[in-house]
């Protein structure tokens, strides 16, 4: 195995620690910071003081088009059932494609 250069270690000596070089119990976190407070009956409150709000500018004359061109057409559903998709109705499915789903 290699050691590094006497002038090496010591650069990496001054570098900022990080979790891998670290044992188990140094936790950097995010940096996020907290938005509010726990409560002593295990909820959360938030405190909106502590809320970040992003400030959006005016979009009257916006000159930049979106990604998407607007003459596209919308894709068609793929299901002809209304509501959510139930066990039942999976399984007739796989009856009748067969492993393709």
């Amino acid at each position: 195995m290699f050691t590094p250069t006497p002038s090496l270690a010591r650069a990496l000596r001054r570098l900022a620690l990080t979790t891998k070089q670290a044992g188990k119990d140094y936790y950097k976190g995010t940096g996020t910071g907290s938005m509010g407070r726990h409560t002593k009956f295990g909820g959360y409150t938030i405190d909106w003081s502590k809320v970040r709000t992003y400030v959006v500018p005016d979009l009257a004359d916006f000159h930049l088009k979106p990604f998407v061109a607007e003459n596209i057409d919308k894709p068609a559903k793929d299901h002809e059932f209304a509501g959510s998709l139930t066990g039942k109705m999976y399984l007739d499915a796989w009856k009748r494609q067969g492993d393709a789903i």
